[in-house]
């Protein structure tokens, strides 16, 4: 299974020369096994991930040893890019169900940068995307109600997994705890479940084992505290692309 693309796609339409680059950018596919950590915090970093399939948590541990999942990752996504930036690795990785993923030294996308310019702008694009989407879950945390986390939540993956194709007729499968979904809005799994239930009996969302079906698409988008971020198409100032 190739690495998806969809996430530049929405910025620009890619040549072919960009899209085959992309592709194969990571070394060889490793397959992660469900549950399995396969970079911890403080490791020395060469490197990030292509995210190619399944779902990954991004964690850290606060100081009392609690550990904080900040972000849960789908495929197209790329993985501890925040660590570019240290010697040693921002967040620890691990597969919640089984992933797959490629590396990628940091070498090779310094190349990229230098090779096609405007394959790296995209890329820096994406990360001021995930920028945003972590400005707005600060934003909101502890200035909304239980509801409005969780509807934001559940349209947020429904945005993120329709590219790829995880969704049908507003249903998708949600392989989360209601630990992970606690740390994901701030909440504990006592409250995530009082608040599922809730919208349960508000013909909201409806739920079959780990199975979301999202009765009233509109209804939750007006129930989430912030509009949808909508990546700007084509922008001028990206450089010519690549042939």
């Amino acid at each position: 299974m190739p690495y998806p693309t969809h996430r530049y796609r929405a910025l620009c339409d890619l040549t072919p020369a960009e899209e085959n680059a992309l592709i194969n950018l990571g070394d060889a596919e490793v397959v992660r096994r469900r549950g399995q950590t396969f970079q911890r915090e403080g490791d020395v970093v060469s490197g990030f991930y292509l995210h190619i399939r399944g779902w990954i948590s991004s964690s850290i541990v606060l100081r009392n040893g609690d550990r904080l999942i900040q972000k849960v990752h789908l495929p197209g996504d790329m993985l501890a890019t925040p660590s570019m930036v240290l010697p040693h690795a921002a967040d620890t990785l691990t597969a919640i169900t089984e992933a797959v993923t490629a590396f990628v030294p940091y070498e090779r996308i310094g190349q990229l940068w230098t090779e096609m310019p405007r394959l790296g702008a995209l890329f820096t694009t994406a990360a001021q995307m995930e920028r945003l989407a972590l400005m707005d879950m600060l934003a909101i945390t502890g200035n909304a109600s239980a509801k409005e986390q969780l509807a934001r939540l559940l349209v947020d993956l429904h945005t993120r997994l329709t590219p790829i194709d995880m969704v049908q007729d507003d249903s998708f499968h949600l392989p989360l705890t209601q630990e992970i979904i606690g740390d994901l809005v701030g909440l504990t799994a006592v409250h995530v479940n009082r608040t599922i239930r809730a919208m349960e009996a508000e013909g909201l969302i409806s739920r079959q084992g780990h199975r979301f079906r999202l009765l009233d698409l509109p209804a939750l988008r007006q129930l989430s505290p912030l509009p949808p971020r909508r990546p700007r198409f084509e922008a001028p100032w990206l450089p010519a692309a690549a042939v």
